[in-house]
């Protein structure tokens, strides 16, 4: 299935902008093991996954509440979906082009998913960030 295409495109942000924006919303709402996945040359059903770790499901529905906020409310962004809020345990926040998974650690683990969608380029979030700020 393709990504949804975006309305307003011209008005938010670039893709790579956005999931680091997001990255770093966990990042200061305490989420664990972040990483950001460019899966763009393996799917053309979305750019980029961001998976998150938390120690409980409310911080994980704080996270949630605290990048949709960013993205949507901040960058003009729209959220398409989002799955998983009730049981908490793994939350799924769908853009099109960006996917956001927050886990709790034994839930990570379990899917897998670093190791399903393994051949993804990492992205350096901290050097990306320097070079934004240059």
């Amino acid at each position: 299935m393709p990504k949804t295409e975006k309305k307003n495109i011209s008005k938010i942000p670039p893709v790579l902008d956005r999931v680091l924006a997001a990255a770093k919303v966990a990042e200061e709402n305490k989420g664990q093991d972040i990483l950001v996945l460019d899966l763009r040359e393996l799917t053309k059903s979305f750019d980029y996954f961001l998976i998150v770790s938390g120690t409980s499901r409310r911080q994980l529905h704080a996270m949630g509440n605290e990048i949709q906020r960013k993205l949507v409310s901040e960058m003009g962004d729209e959220c398409l979906s989002v799955s998983g809020h009730t049981e908490g345990r793994w939350i799924v926040i769908d853009y099109g082009d960006i996917v956001v998974h927050l886990f709790e650690p034994e839930t990570r683990k379990y899917y897998a998913l670093e190791e399903l969608w393994g051949k993804g380029v990492e992205v350096d979030c901290t050097e990306r960030e320097k070079s934004v700020r240059s």
